[in-house]
């Protein structure tokens, strides 16, 4: 299963940097790697979220007997574990490559990040959504560009950091 990881990902290293040259004076190619791959898994969880909100919960609270959670948390809660996995895969094979760590060590560290994204994105839902008042899908956005500056930084000198 690594050697068609390894593959997919040099295929889409292939169509990323294709598009790179016009970026080269104002990034390195791997945060150009980053921000693409890391916009398509967000435009991923976006649609995922959407979906999951609008049409499996149907915007209704999610019970569970002993805890209900209200229609933006669960669906923020079911989305996550698909786009753990995502985004740790085109992190791992796109974007940081020459890390030498241990594929266990990068996934437990890449898991404290995103585990720390999901506590920010929970909080700025609840402050967005229950406290101001605005729309989920809007709010989940917002959120979304600030744990994507804390998650790059986190996963290049933490999750996935070289020894040179």
């Amino acid at each position: 299963m690594r050697k068609e990881f390894i593959s997919v990902g040099r295929h889409i290293c292939i169509v990323i940097d294709f598009f790179y040259p016009p970026f080269r004076k104002y990034m390195t190619l791997q945060f150009f790697r980053y921000g693409i791959s890391g916009v398509a898994n967000m435009i991923f969880d976006w649609i995922l979220y959407f979906t999951i909100y609008h049409f499996a919960l149907r915007q209704h609270m999610l019970s569970f007997g002993f805890m209900t959670f209200s229609s933006h948390i669960a669906a923020l809660f079911l989305t996550f574990p698909i786009t753990l996995f995502t985004g740790f895969l085109l992190q791992k094979y796109v974007t940081f490559t020459s890390s030498e760590l241990r594929g266990k060590v990068q996934l437990f560290r890449y898991s404290i990040v995103v585990f720390t994204n999901l506590l920010l994105n929970y909080l700025g839902l609840k402050l967005l959504v229950d406290i101001i008042g605005l729309f989920p899908t809007p709010s989940k956005m917002i959120v979304t560009i600030f744990t994507t500056m804390f998650s790059y930084f986190s996963q290049k000198k933490y999750t996935f950091k070289t020894h040179s």
